[in-house]
């Protein structure tokens, strides 16, 4: 089955899909949750994304696995130990379930600062929001049958705007809001 890149018009189900999807995360996972966020483009009001739900749970350490994969396989999510993202660890949905992808991060981590800090500029720079929903559908179109291309073709701009948040970030003394979930 191959991989089609596609970038869907902001739909304003996607905060609530995650609001369930949350709430089921967060009963799931109690307090080895320190945080659930929703994050990626379909957390930035108004940003075309790929139709698929992020979120970003944080956990105090990776080990043990157990106290976060159970609950998340009860879930019918996928653990991926084949990812080679070493700051993470990665679920998927299960096949013939709506798609969505679950990042597990340590708290504090600069990955997962790095996360929430994108979402946020993007939700409070619009004009960037636009320059990155724009070149998005350049790539889908460019990449569209190549999603390791379309990710790749990302990170310039991203690392750019990352730089933009990061001077934004010491102006305002941005730090994470509450939890999403």
């Amino acid at each position: 089955m191959s991989y089609v890149v596609e970038i869907a018009q902001y739909d304003p189900i996607w905060p609530a899909r995650f609001a369930q999807l949350g709430g089921e995360l967060r009963d799931a996972l109690g307090t080895t949750a320190l945080r659930i966020d929703h994050i990626g483009s379909t957390a930035v009001p108004g940003l075309a994304a790929k139709p698929i739900i992020d979120v970003q749970i944080s956990v105090a350490a990776f080990e043990p696995l157990e106290a976060y994969r159970l609950p998340l396989e009860r879930l019918v999510y996928v653990f991926r130990a084949d990812n080679t993202e070493r700051t993470k660890r990665y679920f998927r949905e299960a096949p013939g379930t709506p798609r969505r992808h679950i990042h597990v991060r340590r708290a504090g981590s600069w990955t997962e600062q790095f996360a929430l800090l994108f979402r946020d500029y993007l939700r409070t720079h619009a004009e960037e929001a636009r320059r990155y929903e724009s070149l998005k559908y350049q790539l889908a179109a460019r990449y569209k049958e190549d999603r390791r291309g379309y990710t790749d073709a990302k990170a310039p701009f991203i690392w750019e705007v990352m730089a933009m948040a990061d001077r934004w970030s010491q102006e305002v003394g941005w730090e994470p809001g509450p939890s999403d979930a």
